[in-house]
């Protein structure tokens, strides 16, 4: 009937549990609270146990002296230097052992990657054979493999080997000649530097002119002769202010020049090796991934199968590559802590020793966790720049 009012019930809601909106608040809320509590839990009990051992609590001790030694120092140290210092050097070894390893791992593991797909049956498979061996031990196994089966035979300094350049080698290390820098030196630096930005500027402009042109530019050795040239161009220039300190054999040992340690060759070894194993997986997934449409294309256009791989497969093959291969670098940087099983003086190892003389535990594990942190976070950062300049710019 037109006189009669239409009654409109508002749905019946049920209960507020059943609202998605204060059900997401209130289980957000509920995991805020968990975790703070258990945060706060942890922090009381650390501090009570402290109180309780009569411990003080702080960061006061890193000013305090040492009195210890370090094998290997990067940096200027001794027995009287502080608690922060000896950090200092051994985040320092950790960083060089680290640096050192991702280079070579990636040389390594791009070439047995690419040898897995060669067509040669030999390369083929002495490459499988080296990734099924490296990847299937653990990276502290290999350590001891390069420390004590490998390095650890070799002979004594007096019978050597000796190798090119004046270098030696035996079971107290690598011995090769220490550059002594005199009055000029620093036009040699100064030329280095000059000669990187020349050959980025090269190969800049050279990208650009094949881009607009397809013109290729011989960029690689460009850039070998600016790097090589300028520098020994400003050695000759400031009357060769740098001269070299040989070692030299003596009757129980060598003396002179510069030595890298057992210690630190078979963790650089190790980390290498055993990372390479599976880089090279996932070099050869990466090309894998790469259409075999591009591969016949390029052929079609009269390129033999070495620039094909280089200028086609490989480029496109990087935007797969990069972010797995971000993981292995993390990894290979965090295994460097396993350095404390054959005495490489890294920051695992350094820390421990500080923590064991002044009983600051937490604080050491403190320092250990935030500076492998912040390793990693600044190669991630860096990966990351390289893969945004990889990856497809659409249009």
């Amino acid at each position: 009937m037109a006189s009669q009012e239409i009654l409109r019930e508002e749905p019946n809601r049920g209960s507020f549990i059943n609202d998605p909106k204060i059900r997401s608040l209130f289980f957000q809320t509920l995991v805020v609270i968990i975790v703070f509590g258990s945060l706060w839990w942890i922090v009381n009990n650390v501090i009570e146990n402290l109180q309780r051992l009569h411990i003080a609590s702080g960061f006061q001790f890193l000013r305090s002296r040492a009195g210890f030694d370090i094998s290997t120092t990067p940096i200027e140290y001794t027995s009287d230097s502080t608690y922060g210092r000896a950090l200092v050097v051994g985040l320092l070894n950790t960083i060089i052992v680290a640096v050192a390893g991702i280079i070579t791992a990636t040389i390594i593991g791009f070439i047995v990657g690419i040898g897995r797909l060669s067509q040669n049956w030999l390369i083929r498979k002495i490459c499988t054979v080296y990734v099924e061996v490296f990847r299937n031990i653990p990276p502290l196994l290999v350590i001891f493999f390069w420390y004590s089966g490998v390095l650890a035979v070799l002979p004594a300094p007096r019978e050597s080997y000796h190798l090119p350049f004046g270098s030696y080698l035996n079971q107290r290390g690598f011995y090769f000649p220490r550059p002594v820098w005199g009055d000029g030196s620093w036009l040699i630096g100064v030329a280095f530097l000059l000669a990187l930005a020349m050959a980025w500027f090269v190969a800049h402009r050279a990208s650009q002119r094949q881009m607009t042109t397809g013109q290729q530019f011989p960029v690689f050795w460009t850039s070998v002769a600016l790097i090589v040239g300028l520098p020994l161009l400003a050695f000759l220039l400031g009357g060769m202010p740098v001269t070299f300190d040989f070692p030299k054999q003596s009757t129980f040992n060598l003396t002179g020049g510069f030595q890298v340690k057992p210690e630190f060759l078979s963790l650089y070894l190790a980390l290498s090796f055993y990372t390479a194993a599976f880089i090279a997986e996932i070099v050869r997934a990466g090309i894998r991934g790469v259409s075999r449409g591009q591969t016949e294309a390029a052929g079609a256009l009269g390129l033999r199968s070495g620039p094909i791989l280089r200028l086609v497969v490989v480029p496109q093959a990087m935007r797969i590559v990069i972010p797995p291969l971000t993981s292995q670098y993390l990894n290979l940087t965090k295994n460097s802590s396993l350095a404390i099983a054959i005495g490489y003086p890294d920051l695992t190892a350094t820390a421990g020793t500080v923590l064991n003389q002044t009983g600051q535990a937490v604080e050491g594990v403190f320092i250990m966790m935030i500076a492998y942190l912040v390793l990693s976070l600044v190669t991630s950062f860096v990966m990351n720049i390289v893969n945004a300049r990889m990856a497809l710019v659409e249009r």
